[in-house]
């Protein structure tokens, strides 16, 4: 009889067994579960011939996720880069024939057309979807944004000729009241909101140095 001897690397040795498929969240992320849950509007008992509510979040979210706002505007003959409005420019006005359409520029802003009647959370209730339970901390909330590719001349001229605007992935961190905007931050080629540092964005970007 000898005894059982416990290997050093035990711990390693665990992590590198696969016993099967596993419902484990293994990528990380700086999104709370519950900020991809969709809102449904269904009792919590469940009544019956309907599907329990927790299925019907679970089939909703999938259904959502599988929607991408490029390809719906795309599908409709709209071009995103051409929503944003630039500056008027008199020596490059294209013709008729080169597109097919008016040859007046855009110059209505986006905010012109929004419509939050049918909206199925206020802004607030969006940012509180970034606290987890028992936490003091507010995470970023998962959207998308349309935004410039380059930052530095995004940031310089908003309206400029040579940019390129593109949906991209964003947290959102924060939203403005008094001028109807929200706050984000563009996520990194792993989907992380992170700061310069590579430390995660809380609560808006407001630190206790401010």
């Amino acid at each position: 009889v000898t005894k059982l001897k416990m290997p050093g690397n035990f711990r390693s040795l665990l992590d590198q067994q696969m016993v099967g498929p596993s419902t484990e969240a293994l990528t990380e992320s700086d999104f709370p579960v519950q900020s991809f849950k969709p809102k449904v509007q269904m009792p919590f008992k469940r009544i019956p011939g309907q599907n329990p509510r927790k299925v019907e979040e679970e089939r909703r979210r999938r259904l959502y996720l599988s929607f991408d706002i490029a390809k719906l505007l795309a599908s409709k003959g709209i071009d995103s880069n051409q929503l944003m409005p630039r500056h008027y420019d008199p020596d490059n006005i294209p013709s008729i024939e080169e597109t097919n359409d008016s040859v007046f520029p855009i110059y209505l802003p986006l905010k012109v057309f929004d419509d939050d009647e049918y909206d199925c959370r206020t802004p607030e209730e969006w940012l509180s979807l970034g606290l987890e339970p028992g936490s003091c901390d507010r995470k970023p909330v998962p959207g998308k944004a349309l935004l410039p590719t380059d930052d530095v001349l995004g940031h310089e001229d908003p309206k400029s000729q040579e940019l390129i605007y593109e949906w991209i992935d964003v947290g959102v961190l924060d939203y403005d009241k008094e001028t109807e905007l929200y706050l984000v931050h563009k996520t990194d080629k792993n989907g992380l909101v992170r700061d310069e540092e590579g430390r995660p964005i809380l609560n808006g970007g407001i630190t206790g140095e401010g």
